[in-house]
């Protein structure tokens, strides 16, 4: 498993846990850094990606909202909210990650963690953020 699939999980691991407990991300990621430091050391990755799901949330939430047809940010599961948050993020403003790797790295999160359907529906949704990303503006 590469550096970055492993920064991946734990991103997820704390953007999860923040909005089991209504806190900040950064906060979680602050309270998790004191006994992992090392962890949070090996995967910059993880700590960029949190950062910036948390800077670019409001934006992200429209358009997983806008563009998930038939679904509602409430009703997805928290895990497929937050992979869709991170791969989105990645697909946006993350530019030494390819596009397709961050879909596909995304699309991978679900079927390992999610169910059986989230792949699917994780692959339609980034992907169309993906087309779309020229005309975004961002």
């Amino acid at each position: 498993m590469s550096a970055r699939t492993k920064a991946r999980k734990l991103a997820l691991d704390i953007l999860f846990a923040a909005e089991l407990r209504e806190e900040r991300p950064t906060e979680v990621l602050a309270a998790r850094g004191r006994p992992n430091q090392d962890e949070l050391a090996e995967y910059p990755h993880a700590v960029r990606m949190i950062e910036g799901v948390q800077e670019h949330r409001e934006r992200i939430d429209e358009l997983i909202a806008t563009y998930a047809t038939g679904w509602t940010l409430e009703r997805m599961p928290v895990v497929d909210r937050n992979i869709l948050r991170m791969g989105a993020y990645e697909i946006l403003w993350v530019d030494d990650v390819p596009d397709g790797v961050a879909v596909s790295e995304a699309v991978g999160l679900a079927s390992e963690l999610s169910t059986d359907e989230s792949p699917r529906f994780v692959n339609g949704l980034l992907s169309r953020i993906q087309q779309l990303k020229p005309s975004l503006g961002l």
